[in-house]
């Protein structure tokens, strides 16, 4: 298992966090430990710290008034649902259409579709479990270009 990540020049051991290993692997109620574009996240269960090869899961938190900027999953599927607060997704070609969703809601985000999320309170922390159908964490995410309506790609 690749079980390394780094976060801001320092190395996590994502292992730490897991229970187990004989067939079952657990990761019991964690602080947040690392971040990526605007949202913070608690560990999880991934191929970084299980033998999984198709599945990861974890809890992510956007703070009051926060913003995970525009970007699309690559080649996976991601079902949500929301624990806490309340978010607006703005997605398609240029992020123009909106939906928004409150503590509750469960949604499915298809794989390519470009978009942005919003917490729409600027007081109350969105807190949600986010599900993948990709063991790796956030590898397969490139952002998103709302203006020329395209994906960016590093060697640009």
């Amino acid at each position: 298992m690749d079980q390394k990540l780094n976060q801001d020049e320092k190395e996590i051991n994502l292992s730490d966090y897991v229970d187990g290993g004989d067939g079952i692997y657990s990761v019991r109620q964690v602080d947040k430990i690392r971040s990526w574009n605007n949202i913070e996240y608690g560990a999880g269960l991934s191929g970084k710290n299980t033998p999984a090869t198709k599945l990861s899961m974890n809890r992510a938190y956007i703070p009051p008034g926060g913003v995970a900027k525009a970007h699309i999953h690559v080649d996976f599927d991601v079902m949500i649902y929301l624990l806490k607060g309340s978010v607006r997704h703005e997605y398609g070609d240029g992020c123009k259409k909106s939906v928004v969703h409150q503590a509750g809601d469960m949604f499915y985000i298809e794989p390519g579709l470009p978009h942005e999320v919003f917490n729409v309170s600027d007081k109350e922390e969105v807190h949600a479990l986010v599900a993948r159908s990709d063991a790796s964490e956030w590898q397969n995410i490139i952002p998103y270009d709302r203006i020329n309506e395209r994906p960016i790609y590093e060697e640009e």
